[in-house]
């Protein structure tokens, strides 16, 4: 989480953009999503009913965004809405897992119902393409606060994302007039080597200590983008 968050308020910082920075940071989510995906489904992060459903809403939300991104630039109210939704959530994850015995959170444990998936897919990757980011940080809290298992959680928004991120770059690449190549490559390179080192941590953590790690990435990124729409400085 977080990836298409902070890459696109870096693009946004320096002057791009923010349709720009959206299909810039999308581009480059291709090649991290491939990585991550296929790197969470070989450490067993995975669940395929997940999958399926936020994939197959995921890529209409997105394409849906990323022309609403590109027709209307301006997007701070709703990333302030989205955000203090995010800090609550992060809030909730935390007491939830902070509250719980290691071994009793395998009893509790459940698959999301379709009714459920297909909504938080189209969502999500609207919010997504026409922020710059959303789709993991949305997501993802979601699944977990109604007892997703966040390993399978995370690995199955990670694989998700690769389609969801295709269909949002193809819109964009269809709909913008020009666009900046110059960045994409050096971002390629970084995601590629974080993406798999990632996925053995969310494998290895304990299912307590990365509930409680997740909320409390939330809630940081939440609070970042909080204060700097805000106009309060941040170190990064």
């Amino acid at each position: 989480m977080g990836f298409g968050v902070s890459l696109t308020t870096l693009l946004l910082s320096i002057g791009t953009g923010t349709a720009q920075a959206s299909a810039a940071v999308h581009i480059v989510k291709i090649f991290a999503g491939f990585f991550s995906g296929v790197s969470h489904f070989r450490l067993g992060n995975f669940d395929k009913r997940i999958f399926i459903y936020l994939t197959g809403s995921g890529v209409i939300g997105g394409a849906i965004g990323a022309y609403a991104a590109v027709k209307f630039q301006e997007v701070s109210l709703i990333t302030t809405f989205v955000s203090g939704i995010l800090l609550l959530m992060g809030l909730l994850i935390i007491i939830k897992y902070a509250r719980k015995k290691e071994g009793a959170l395998e009893h509790e444990y459940e698959t999301p119902h379709r009714r459920h998936l297909i909504p938080l897919g189209l969502v999500a990757s609207f919010v997504d393409a026409i922020g710059g980011g959303g789709w993991g940080p949305i997501s993802t809290p979601i699944l977990v606060v109604n007892n997703t298992h966040p390993a399978k959680a995370i690995g199955s928004v990670n694989a998700a994302e690769f389609f969801v991120t295709l269909s949002i770059s193809a819109t964009f690449l269809l709909t913008l007039t020009k666009f900046e190549w110059t960045f994409i490559l050096p971002m390629i390179i970084g995601s590629i080597i974080a993406a798999p080192l990632a996925a053995m941590i969310t494998r290895k953590l304990p299912h307590r200590a990365l509930g409680i790690v997740v909320g409390c990435v939330i809630i940081f990124l939440s609070l970042r983008t909080i204060l700097k729409l805000a106009g309060v400085g941040f170190l990064f």
